[in-house]
C-alpha cells in the first residue's frame, strides 16, 4: 500500500530569506504583494516600502508585487510629506 499523504499535486513554495529593516524573513518564494511585505514585517500601512537594489533604493508602491527569490532586501520609513 502506497502513502498518499507524501504526494501532492500542488507543491509547497520554497521558504527564503529575506530582510526588510534589517530583520530577517522567511517567507514563501514567489510574487508577493508589497501590502503583503508589510503585514509579514508588521509595517505601518501608511509608512512606505523602498527595496535596495545594487545598492540603491528603489520606492515600490503600495499596490504593486515584487518577486521574491531569497536575499531581497527592503526598509520602510514614514512617507514624505511632500508639501509645499
Amino acid at each position: 500500500m502506497q502513502d498518499t499523504a507524501t504526494h501532492s499535486t500542488h507543491p509547497e513554495p520554497e521558504m527564503v530569506h529575506i530582510t526588510i529593516n534589517r530583520k530577517r524573513y522567511n517567507i514563501p518564494q514567489g510574487s508577493l504583494a508589497v501590502s503583503s511585505l508589510k503585514d509579514w514585517a508588521e509595517i505601518c500601512a501608511a509608512d512606505e516600502v523602498e527595496q535596495v537594489i545594487d545598492g540603491k533604493l528603489e520606492p515600490l508602491q503600495d499596490n504593486a508585487t515584487v518577486q521574491i527569490k531569497g536575499g531581497e532586501k527592503f526598509i520602510s520609513h514614514p512617507r514624505d510629506g511632500g508639501s509645499s
